[in-house]
């Protein structure tokens, strides 16, 4: 596969996904947040299956039974940060949605310092101020933080947990579509039995989102998952961090077509320092190396 065709999978993975967005919130319309995370996530398992299935049987090193319970574990906080998040959608906006969730990219250095000790870059803390800048923007001020837009920040800091553990645990166990099928299933099967005990679910409820369940559970879990984990492997990491991180940007695009949503020019300002924040923390790591690699090419020169 081509550099430009691998480019081509990961921009259609961040379409899908930016999309899937607009589902999430048009969903809440017929059905309950916790029986749609459960019903969405069961199609997504039931999508990734034949894949993990095909990668179980080429492993020569399966995930063992540890890893499966610790699989078990990063599924309940990929539930915690799904459910909040879908919960936000009652109360703020598409484009809202997109660009707060993404902050989980900023977050995920900052909570490796706490929970790990991994020390960030020191340019984070810059970085951590232009996202808080971005923030203020686009919530037009601390006091035009609504409950969504504050449950969206809660979920981008457990959309970061969750990267941190899943990275962890590819990185020990490898199989990473196993490990992502172990997730899925998991937050299915909680979203789907805390549906059923606290929320009405009938028939009516499941076939008013149909579309939106088929979309985010087959389309968004399914497909653009398999897109990209196809696609990192025949393009750099720096491309493939531009291309995912546009997710935000198509969220906001299908917000304003589908939805009619509309921001004013300071709150576009508050999107746009937010997206420059990401591209930093996903970029510049790869160009400290690419400079580091030079470095001794030119002193051999000198």
């Amino acid at each position: 596969m081509s550099r430009l065709t691998a480019n081509l999978l990961l921009l259609i993975a961040a379409i899908v996904w930016g999309a899937a967005f607009v589902a999430q919130s048009t969903a809440m319309d017929s059905i309950g947040p916790l029986s749609f995370t459960g019903l969405r996530f069961l199609l997504g398992a039931l999508a990734v299956a034949p894949f993990a299935y095909w990668e179980w049987r080429r492993s020569t090193n399966p995930v063992p039974l540890k890893g499966h319970k610790q699989g078990l574990w990063v599924g309940i906080i990929f539930f915690i940060a799904i459910t909040t998040q879908q919960y936000g959608f009652f109360t703020t906006t598409v484009t809202n949605a997109g660009f707060l969730t993404a902050l989980y990219v900023v977050f995920t250095p900052l909570l490796g310092l706490l929970i790990f000790r991994q020390s960030p870059n020191p340019i984070i803390w810059f970085i951590v101020a232009i996202s808080l800048s971005g923030t203020y923007l686009l919530a037009g001020g601390i006091g035009g933080l609504v409950t969504g837009d504050m449950l969206m920040i809660i979920s981008a800091i457990f959309w970061a947990l969750q990267v941190l553990l899943i990275g962890r645990l590819v990185g020990t166990y490898g199989n990473p579509v196993t490990i992502a099928f172990v997730q899925f299933l998991t937050t299915g099967l909680i979203g789907l039995i805390a549906g059923l005990a606290l929320e009405p679910l009938t028939l009516n409820h499941i076939a008013g989102a149909w579309q939106e369940l088929l979309y985010t559970g087959i389309l968004s879990g399914g497909l653009a998952f398999t897109l990209q984990a196809i696609a990192q492997r025949y393009t750099a990491p720096a491309d493939a961090a531009i291309l995912l991180s546009t997710e935000s940007l198509f969220a906001a695009l299908f917000g304003a077509l589908l939805l009619g949503e509309s921001l004013s020019g300071s709150k576009w300002l508050g999107c746009a320092l937010i997206f420059c924040s990401i591209l930093l923390v996903e970029l510049l790591p790869q160009l400290q190396k690419l400079i580091k690699s030079r470095q001794p090419a030119e002193q051999k020169s000198l």
